[in-house]
């Protein structure tokens, strides 16, 4: 059974002279000789190897003298090195007292040169007058990082030069001047204008105000201008002739306050923060408002017409007073008792033409508070709305609906108020006739019972 068993094909992997051979091995005493033959060559290799280290024996010893004879050379060199670099740094301090005694104040000078340069640096990065002193701020950086990074010192004409940006600047901070310059437009396009720099303050063209970027150097005209008071200040700078004096909307803040006043919305952008609600108070307003122009107009000239009626003795039928008073002429021969019902008749006419749409009127004076109570409801419920979803730590996001609130209460009254004025202004002109009316009706009747008296007595 073991016979059996080793007769099966048998890889062998033996190491021969460094090699890796393969060879198959029929039955055990092929296996046998195959590992003879390995030992046999593992033998030979391994004398190879012990004769090989003998020879390089004493190469390895030669070379080891020779690394502890260099370590000897190189400790002695170190230390004449170490020597060298404390006699020298005795000398470099020696120097360096010797050179601050020699310069004496002027070193406390250098210090403020160089503080001066750099903080100036900033300054005129961000000041309009580099719009038209172009990279003047390129020689200041130089010297703060010449004094701040070497031991090096300004020279005579780096000092006067600093001395000259310092005073152009503050010159400059008082003049008012023109100077061709790019400009980009609110479209985008580029165009070369003649730009007016008020001070440190404005840039000016073209009627319009404009900012400068630092960064890229550019004059850009701002995308939103302030309200029509301030554009009209810069339209007046504009054309403006040399040595005249004009108003202009100066901003002492140098961007800050011109910024805000760009924020700040203009009547359209209040209107829309009332939403719907604000745009139906406004609807309702142009309706009161026209009414209420419409009442005045008419019923004024229908006041005129009567008074010129009173005037007249003829009766005419273009207005109230005339029409009553046909109502006497074309019944002479009625008692007064029946003309007297009558003339109340033709008046109570008269009367809904000319207290037409004057409740109305009263109606919108009443209504529009409430309905700018009921946007100041809605906004107060987009606002809690906010808050319950994002919180308090974002007062913009509370801002709509605030605006809402406020917005529509201004507009209701806005409304209102008007309304109510001009309620009061056409009632009392329509009152005003009908008492006309009624005085001019009783001085009819008691003329007629004047008339049947004196028959009565005439009859007598």
């Amino acid at each position: 059974m073991i016979r059996t068993l080793t007769l099966g094909t048998l890889l062998v992997s033996l190491t021969l002279a460094g090699q890796v051979m393969a060879a198959p091995a029929a039955n055990l005493d092929q296996l046998l000789n195959l590992v003879k033959q390995g030992k046999t060559a593992e033998a030979k290799e391994n004398s190879a190897r012990e004769a090989r280290f003998r020879s390089e024996k004493s190469n390895q010893a030669s070379i080891l003298a020779q690394a502890k004879q260099d370590l000897v050379t190189e400790e002695k060199r170190s230390v004449e090195l170490e020597t060298q670099f404390e006699k020298q740094e005795l000398e470099t301090a020696a120097l360096q007292e010797a050179l601050n005694k020699r310069l004496g104040s002027l070193k406390e000078l250098f210090g403020v040169l160089q503080q001066a340069a750099g903080d100036t640096t900033g300054q005129f990065e961000t000041s309009i007058i580099s719009s038209q002193f172009e990279n003047r701020g390129d020689y200041l950086t130089k010297l703060a990082k010449k004094m701040g990074t070497s031991s090096e010192l300004a020279s005579i004409e780096e000092i006067e030069r600093l001395w000259f940006e310092l005073q152009r600047e503050m010159t400059e901070s008082g003049n008012v001047v023109k100077f061709n310059h790019s400009v980009i437009d609110a479209t985008g396009q580029e165009k070369e204008s003649e730009v007016i720099r008020v001070g440190t303050f404005n840039l000016v063209a073209d009627g319009k105000y404009l900012k400068y970027d630092s960064d890229t150097g550019k004059i850009a005209e701002l995308i939103r201008q302030p309200s029509a008071r301030f554009v009209e200040t810069a339209e007046a700078m504009t054309n403006a002739a040399p040595g005249q004096l004009v108003e202009f909307g100066l901003d002492p803040s140098r961007g800050t306050l011109l910024s805000a006043l760009i924020k700040e919305p203009n009547v359209k952008e209040r209107v829309e923060q009332g939403g719907l609600v604000g745009f139906i108070i406004i609807g309702v307003g142009i309706i009161s408002m026209l009414i209420a122009l419409e009442r005045i107009i008419t019923l004024s000239l229908t006041r005129a017409k009567v008074r010129a009626q009173t005037k007249s003795t003829t009766a005419s039928l273009s207005n109230p007073l005339g029409r009553v008073l046909s109502v006497y002429q074309n019944n002479p021969k009625l008692d007064p008792d029946t003309l007297e019902l009558k003339l109340a008749e033709a008046i109570i006419k008269e009367k809904p033409r000319l207290e037409r749409f004057i409740p109305l009127l009263k109606i919108i004076a009443v209504a529009a508070p409430l309905l700018g109570l009921l946007g100041t409801v809605i906004g107060m419920i987009v606002t809690f709305q906010s808050i319950t979803l994002f919180g308090t730590g974002d007062p913009k996001l509370m801002a709509g609906g605030i605006s809402q609130a406020l917005i529509t209460t201004v507009l209701g009254l806005l409304v209102a108020l008007p309304t109510l004025f001009f309620h009061s202004i056409s009632n009392s002109i329509a009152k005003n006739v009908l008492h006309i009316l009624e005085e001019q009706s009783a001085g009819v009747i008691a003329e007629r019972m004047e008339q049947e008296k004196d028959n009565d007595v005439r009859a007598a």
